[in-house]
């Protein structure tokens, strides 16, 4: 069974795929300071409250926007599983060209994304990950990945909203059910649900202009789900997309 794991900033999705098919699936925080063993006994206790046994595990495929994790993840595949990880990079078989200026400054997560959505749901099409950073990757009808667009994710916005306005507090990122608010809480809600939705139908139809006039977009990551009901551009709600990447690239890479 393969292990995929998704490392972002705040948070880091794991998934244990069966085959094609995802099994289970867990969050935890991303921390830099973790080691090879901790996070090798984290997984271990995700994987027995679940019903598997660390030995079910024959691969390891890991997406990682935090560089210090990476060789602690291929430590962990070598000394506890007894197998070489593959972390998406430089040198790995993708299946699809990369068109930027310079490719090896592409995050792998806005890669693996890109593979999946051109995978399942066809091309041109653009990916948007709402997480630390909201992304949008966009792949030509022919399966090319021509380039990106990065925004501040939601919850940093707020964050610094927060620290920066004297009256304004720290709110929980939610619907508040109405664009105009009542309350300090719910404007500041309405702000951030809101004003991101028209920010994605905003990049999704120039990037759609960009790519001839039409494109199937596909959300994915924690906040996902918060606002694709807000934002019309958005066709498809798959949040378990960058994991479902890393077990076609592992495919690729093993076949």
């Amino acid at each position: 069974m393969l292990l995929a794991v998704d490392v972002g900033n705040t948070q880091t999705h794991a998934g244990l795929f069966s085959g094609k098919e995802l099994v289970a699936s867990w969050r935890y925080a991303t921390d830099i300071r973790k080691t090879g063993d901790e996070i090798a006994a984290l997984l271990d206790s995700f994987l027995r409250l679940d019903g598997y046994g660390r030995e079910s595990v024959t691969g390891l495929a890991v997406a990682s926007v935090v560089p210090r994790l990476n060789g602690e993840y291929s430590a962990l595949a070598a000394s506890k599983f007894g197998f070489e990880a593959l972390v998406v990079g430089p040198g790995v078989k993708t299946g699809m060209p990369i068109l930027t200026n310079d490719p090896r400054q592409v995050g792998p997560d806005l890669i693996v994304d890109a593979v999946a959505a051109y995978e399942l749901y066809g091309g041109p099409c653009i990916a948007v990950d709402f997480g630390t950073a909201t992304t949008y990757s966009a792949v030509s009808a022919t399966g090319e990945y021509l380039g990106h667009a990065i925004a501040p994710g939601i919850e940093i916005s707020l964050d610094a909203l927060a620290a920066r306005a004297a009256r304004l507090l720290k709110v929980e990122l939610a619907d508040p059910g109405s664009v105009i608010g009542k309350n300090t809480v719910h404007a500041m809600q309405a702000g951030a649900v809101y004003g991101f939705a028209g920010q994605v139908d905003g990049i999704v139809t120039r990037m759609r202009q960009e790519l001839g006039g039409s494109a199937i977009t596909v959300a994915t990551g924690g906040l996902s789900v918060l606002i694709f009901d807000h934002a019309s551009t958005l066709d498809k709600l798959d949040p378990l997309l960058t994991l479902k990447g890393l077990e076609i690239i592992h495919r690729r890479n093993h076949s």
